[in-house]
């Protein structure tokens, strides 16, 4: 699948379109659109299904070297303003933090990040590693040829099999076609 592709399969989505337009709008460095709601239009797609259904929540990184818990309430709560229109929920976090609580809500110990890719490397099924910015900069460090033929996979980067088994077994039971590798 070529990133062009991707885009537009993701931008099929409206509420994926009306974010990103909005984004710039909270002027966060480095923000990005990511996940499940860009990575389940491509499975949505292959379907025939609406490119929204069952997304959940639509996931926004940035990067701000200000890792105090009140920069980035900050910054949600601006977010939370800017999208409540939508009726869905926009979860904001700022990958500079995700070391800080990671090892709480994981048990893991991780290095800080050192950007909002970063961040998008570390997704747990490689294929779901992806992310688009208002620009419509695709971010798919591992690649689009995966996610298009849908194959699952571990990512290296981030080993943790139990969560793995969880997003996996999730995947399957809405998309039966999708095959597990490695």
């Amino acid at each position: 699948m070529t990133p062009d592709t991707f885009r537009a399969l993701a931008l099929a989505n409206p509420l994926n379109a009306t974010i990103l337009e909005r984004l710039p709008a909270l002027g966060l460095e480095q923000a990005y659109l990511v996940a499940g709601c860009l990575y389940q239009a491509v499975w949505n797609a292959h379907d025939g299904r609406a490119p929204g259904w069952g997304v959940k929540d639509y996931d926004l990184f940035y990067y701000d070297p200000d890792t105090s818990w009140e920069a980035e309430d900050t910054a949600i709560l601006r977010a939370a303003s800017l999208f409540a229109d939508l009726g869905v929920e926009v979860e904001l976090r700022n990958q500079a933090r995700v070391h800080l609580w990671y090892p709480q809500r994981f048990g893991k110990v991780i290095p800080a990040l050192e950007s909002s890719r970063d961040g998008i490397a570390g997704f747990l099924v490689r294929c779901t590693c992806v992310g688009l910015s208002a620009a419509g900069e695709v971010v798919a460090p591992y690649g689009l040829d995966e996610l298009a033929a849908g194959i699952l996979s571990p990512n290296p980067r981030t080993d943790n099999p139990t969560q793995y088994r969880i997003k996996v077994d999730s995947y399957r039971a809405r998309w039966p076609w999708l095959v597990e590798r490695g």
